[in-house]
């Protein structure tokens, strides 16, 4: 959906774009809507030798890269993948990852992103709900055996050896299993067999605003997860708009990404894999977070972009051992996937010189709805303004067609060539959720005059106080004013009297100590009454999903566990 943006006084947010987006691009976003495997392919014909991987010390250029692509997809097609299908990917950052993804988009087919964490019960329900013809995962214990108890009869398993993408010297430390004797059972195929396919694979025309390229899964917190439908036009249009919004920078292929957050995640999809491969930059990958990894591979490779979640940011700023590494080749960081303490962003920038913005969005947006701006400081907690081509509106929760006044709490909603086509097989869903052109977000929240908008909560997670609505991301806020605070979340819990009541709970910074009542004495400049948590819960950590991010789902699940009636 492209928007025309010539009606300036609904979109107040166009006068405080960064000064490198023209006029033109501001009144009418007009991205081009390809096939994504184009943004590789185009990458390959304009800097075939420059660096596109590293992993583990061992390096891919854009033409070595091309060459699997090309091979790997040769394999599929000669493997009755056909236009269509799905093909899911269970694999964590890995050269093995990006080789699959473009391939099959290139011969058609459908990925199906999938959490290798995830248990045998969730891949069961994914594999069922999807239906994949074939399905690559990674050779190690941890995540093979639970793919192969979960995959579907018939379906063809693609393992590929963790120890073949490594450098030769670090090869002996892993133990290539001898998958072919334990699994004989099933349809087994090992990567390298895949790719003796010499020759082009055969064309497979794409329509980009219809055929869906991704299908990611979301919405496990009301249930089972649901597949988003992502075409290829939503992620060729959110790539071109991040990169719009980012702005050039000089000599795009120098730089180079830290893949940290996990592939499979749509903000790392878009931030760590399309967006650096569209520009030719060169990605360096971690399979997994880990603190020394992480800050040696940012010397090493002199790291200039680094997309991460609030949680990776703050750990960086309280590593006891920080000023041993040093981080001064760091330029932009961009920070999603839970809100962006300003305090977080601060110390974070004072500590690398690097300029950090908070991004907004959510899987059916391909994921990025909003940013702040990358030339200036935006509003403290504010989530930016709605990305070129986007619209943002703060709509009646109960009513999309009804706008809420300037100022007042409402659903934030979105339009723009980013949304998704709808839910997999989920009409119904996907009506509750697309409503009257509206992309509904499940996020209440503000924007003022000038077109930033702000998160107040999630509309689920209101805590209904004496019938007053009380957001908990509200209370963590001022909770990250205290110095004490390493991490807080709150949740609401039952109350005789009033209903509901906000109980917060904070992990403290490493070796400072503090009462429980010097925290609500602190609070009550910073909250009304309704607002002031009746009692602090002290943790020596808090739940997060798997990238991270702090999960009031887990939290409220594991307190009802905790209960009379739950035990």
């Amino acid at each position: 959906m492209l928007l025309n943006m010539n009606k300036k006084n609904n979109m107040p947010w166009l006068a405080e774009y960064p000064p490198h987006i023209d006029a033109a691009t501001r009144a009418r976003f007009n991205p081009v809507l390809q096939p994504v495997h184009l943004l590789f392919e185009n990458t390959v014909a304009r800097t075939p030798d420059a660096p596109a991987l590293s992993f583990m010390g061992r390096t891919q250029t854009y033409a070595e890269l091309n060459n699997t692509v090309q091979y790997l997809a040769c394999g599929l097609q000669k493997m009755g993948v056909k236009k269509g299908d799905r093909v899911a990917l269970v694999l964590p950052n890995t050269p093995y990852y990006v080789a699959a993804y473009y391939a099959a988009l290139k011969v058609g087919a459908t990925v199906v992103n999938t959490n290798p964490l995830y248990t045998e019960d969730e891949l069961k329900h994914i594999f069922k709900d999807s239906k994949p013809k074939l399905i690559f995962t990674l050779d190690v214990n941890s995540i093979a055996p639970k793919v192969v108890a979960a995959c579907p009869n018939k379906t063809r398993i693609i393992l590929c050896p963790l120890a073949a993408a490594l450098p030769t010297v670090k090869r002996g430390l892993f133990t290539l299993l001898k998958w072919r004797e334990i699994y004989k059972n099933h349809h087994l195929s090992v990567f390298d067999d895949v790719l003796q396919n010499a020759g082009t694979p055969k064309t497979v025309v794409i329509k980009p605003e219809e055929d869906v390229a991704l299908l990611q899964y979301t919405g496990g917190t009301t249930g089972r997860p649901k597949g988003a439908m992502l075409t290829h036009a939503n992620i060729t249009a959110q790539t071109a708009q991040v990169a719009t919004w980012l702005g050039p920078r000089e000599n795009e292929e120098a730089h180079v990404y830290a893949a940290v957050i996990p592939f499979f995640h749509v903000l790392a999809m878009t931030a760590c894999l399309n967006l650096p491969i569209s520009t030719g930059a060169h990605i360096v990958m971690l399979p997994r977070f880990e603190m020394v990894p992480l800050l040696k591979l940012i010397m090493q490779y002199k790291v200039t972009i680094f997309p991460a979640v609030p949680t990776l940011f703050k750990a960086i700023n309280h590593y006891p051992r920080l000023k041993k590494y040093v981080l001064t080749s760091l330029e932009f960081c961009i920070s999603g996937g839970a809100p962006l303490p300003a305090r977080t962003k601060k110390n974070f920038e004072a500590l690398t010189g690097a300029t950090l913005v908070e991004g907004y969005g959510l899987t059916e947006a391909s994921p990025v709805l909003a940013c702040n701006p990358p030339h200036k400081v935006g509003p403290e907690v504010s989530i930016g303004l709605p990305l070129p081509g986007t619209k943002l509106s703060i709509r009646d929760p109960e009513n999309t067609k009804k706008e809420i006044k300037l100022g007042d709490i409402g659903e934030i909603c979105g339009q723009g060539p980013q949304i998704m086509k709808g839910y997999w097989q989920n009409e119904d869903a996907t009506k509750e959720t697309i409503q009257h052109g509206w992309l509904k977000t499940g996020d209440l929240g503000r924007t003022d005059k000038t077109g930033y908008f702000y998160i107040t909560d999630r509309l689920k997670d209101v805590i209904l106080v004496n019938g007053y609505n009380v957001y908990p991301t509200q209370i963590e806020t001022a909770l990250y004013k205290l110095d004490a605070v390493a991490d807080a979340l709150v949740i609401g819990k039952l109350d005789e009297k009033k209903g509901e009541v906000p109980h917060a709970y904070v992990m403290l910074k490493a070796g400072v100590e503090v009462a429980e009542n010097d925290i609500l004495d602190r609070l009550k400049q910073h909250l009304n009454p309704l607002e002031r948590p009746v009692a602090v819960h002290f943790r020596d950590e808090l739940p997060k999903t798997l990238i991270g991010k702090p999960c009031r789902k887990t939290l409220r699940e594991e307190e009802l566990a905790k209960t009379p009636a739950h035990k």
